[in-house]
């Protein structure tokens, strides 16, 4: 079946027209439901088998500290490798260290090492499989569409996944609930390796190049640089109030129900605001919109100034979750900005840097933290952050007015197609 047009893509169901679609939605559904799965199961398998709080912690922390090496040191397989193949490969190696896992002569340290395997193709996966939503879907509006379905997948896995994790754990062993990790990565290896054709590498395997050369392959342009700039830089201030959320509550009194329900706030906020964006807006309106909301995004969280009550900080949190709509149009602005021989690459780092400096602005919330009051963190964050993205989209003007690479394009990006 052929892409889906721009003229074509109007709302999300459009996307699950394309017969393609309908598989990869379902294995990333499954796939992130195994990982889930996999974090907390195997957090409380290395408690309950080493008595150490240090040990559960590292566990979950093995999730990320990979991801960051994985995605610079295989970025660019994603382009020399047909997509399906690298796909399919990931996810059997991932139901291969968590089939591991539920064996029960594997000991911790052999626990934390497939634990770190599976990271660390992560960033590769996740790369690979954007790049060939653009294959699948076109690079226009049926793409951001169809990423925006992903990211809402993803989020709605800290909603309710962590909390099916903890029930499948009343009723079975860690080790057997990982068992159902690696089941969950059969299933998608199956669903992409048959439900989706296959199609050629974007580059030519003899195009190897480091790891470093390929970083300077997709920052060469200055648009494509900042675009990945406004990507990466507002989650390390976004991040600030979830990280320091407990300490918050516990600063105004508020107990851990109230502790809970804060915490699902900003992922409610952000899906609503992207099911909004993605079902009611048009893609040039959602192009627009980038210049329109980045710069107010994080400017709910200055009420953090005041130290807010429980009420407050909902609202706000809510607000600053609403405001990620832009993320749609900006998803359009990097996909165009992007030459498809480099796509796959592009994706690649791009979630490995999105992870990464995630990681990056908790650990800086948390070491302000040490030194000055919560509410003053998440302010000073809102602050700076705001700053941030007011000279990004500044100087993405700058380069559009300075440069004709791709044509008209409107006041602050890539013109929609």
């Amino acid at each position: 079946m052929t892409p889906v047009h721009d003229a074509a893509a109007r709302g999300y169901r459009s996307v699950f027209r394309v017969r393609e679609f309908r598989p990869v939605f379902a294995a990333h559904l499954l796939s992130v439901l195994g990982t889930v799965v996999a974090e907390i199961s195997l957090t409380v398998l290395v408690f309950r088998t080493t008595g150490s709080p240090l040990m559960s912690a590292l566990t979950f922390a093995l999730g990320f500290l990979p991801y960051a090496l994985g995605g610079t040191l295989l970025a660019g397989i994603a382009d020399r490798r047909p997509a399906r193949r690298v796909l399919v490969a990931c996810d059997l190696l991932c139901a291969a260290c968590a089939a591991a896992m539920v064996l029960p002569a594997t000991p911790v340290a052999g626990l934390l090492a497939l634990r770190c395997a599976m990271a660390f193709v992560a960033p590769l996966f996740q790369g690979t499989r954007a790049a060939s939503l653009a294959d699948i879907l076109g690079p226009g509006e049926a793409f951001v569409l169809g990423r925006s379905l992903m990211r809402m997948v993803a989020q709605s896995a800290q909603l309710i996944g962590f909390g099916l994790g903890g029930l499948l754990l009343t009723v079975l062993a860690p080790r057997a609930a990982i068992g159902l990790t690696a089941a969950g990565f059969l299933g998608s290896a199956v669903l992409l390796r048959f439900g989706t054709r296959a199609r050629p590498a974007r580059a030519a395997a003899a195009t190897r190049t480091s790891p470093l050369a390929g970083l300077r392959a997709v920052f060469a342009g200055r648009r494509l640089r900042l675009l990945t700039l406004l990507c990466w830089l507002p989650p390390v201030f976004f991040i600030a109030p979830e990280a320091l959320l407990a300490p918050y509550a516990d600063g105004i009194g508020a107990g851990t129900a109230a502790l809970g329900v804060m915490m699902c706030a900003l992922p409610v906020g952000t899906i609503a605001g992207e099911l909004w964006a993605g079902s009611v807006l048009s893609a040039r309106a959602r192009s627009r919109l980038v210049a329109r909301l980045a710069p107010v995004a994080l400017l709910p969280l200055l009420v953090f100034a005041v130290r807010p009550p429980v009420p407050v900080v909902l609202a706000a949190l809510l607000l600053a979750g609403l405001a990620h709509a832009y993320g749609l149009g900006l998803d359009q602005w990097y996909v165009d900005a992007v030459p498809e021989a480099l796509r796959g690459r592009a994706m690649t780092l791009l979630s490995t840097g999105l992870m990464t400096f995630q990681g990056v602005g908790m650990a800086l919330a948390g070491l302000a933290a040490e030194f000055a009051p919560v509410h003053t963190v998440v302010t000073g964050a809102a602050v700076v952050g705001t700053a941030v993205v007011v000279l990004l989209l500044a100087a993405l003007r700058s380069a559009g007015r300075g440069s004709a690479e791709r044509g008209p394009r409107n006041e602050t990006g890539p013109a929609t197609k």
